[in-house]
């Protein structure tokens, strides 16, 4: 896949999914059991999208088991990443997993991502126009593309990019107000099923 990481951040990779295996057999974090084919379709098709990271500040929606936050956030230590979701278990496991990996550059947070405020953490309560906006949102699997926008937006600035990794691909989404930066179909080792990312940004103006 043309990925070249030093030798402790592999280690890091494969404790990584031993930790997803070993809480595997409690916690159902994945429905992928065997631990080969969390390698292809985990971790590899995680860090397929690695050189199209760009920017400091990274929200993972929807991670789950951390994916792709964790997998991303060792292989980028310059970049720092806010792992969100709304389960419980998962966020308990995140957090351990955080601990244990000794990653330093990430933030978990357990909250529905529409009550989420960046800097103030999950508050429903707070004014969303005066959050700060991240570089990259990220969203592997999560939901539909115009969810993932609409449910994001108090998040967004004009710069943002939204990563939006799909299997099959899929366009619709509000082209009013956002714009297709680029549509790529990734190639995963291993993984013999498709495959695709969009790039996309506010549009300059949005209508209401």
């Amino acid at each position: 896949m043309g990925l070249h990481f030093p030798v402790e951040m592999q280690q890091k990779l494969v404790h990584y999914i031993q930790l997803i295996a070993r809480w595997n057999k409690t916690f159902n974090l994945t429905a992928i059991r065997d631990v080969e084919d969390m390698v292809s379709k985990h971790l590899l098709d995680s860090l397929v999208i690695q050189p199209y990271v760009e920017g400091k500040s990274v929200l993972d929606v929807g991670s789950g088991a951390g994916l792709p936050g964790i997998p991303l956030a060792i292989t980028s230590p310059d970049k720092s990443f806010v792992l969100l979701d709304s389960n419980g278990k998962k966020t308990r496991f995140l957090t351990q997993a955080k601990i244990d990996l000794k990653l330093d550059n990430i933030e978990v947070v357990h909250s529905r991502v529409e009550d989420y405020c960046q800097g103030m953490g999950p508050d429903k309560g707070a004014d969303k126009s005066t959050t700060g906006a991240f570089d990259v949102i990220i969203s592997r699997a999560y939901a539909s593309t115009d969810d993932i926008l609409s449910s994001t937006k108090h998040l967004q600035g004009p710069n943002t990019r939204i990563l939006v990794m799909q299997g099959k691909l899929d366009e619709g989404f509000d082209h009013d107000n956002y714009r297709l930066l680029e549509s790529t179909q990734l190639e995963v080792y291993g993984l013999d099923a498709e495959r695709h990312l969009l790039e996309l940004q506010p549009a300059t103006t949005q209508t209401n």
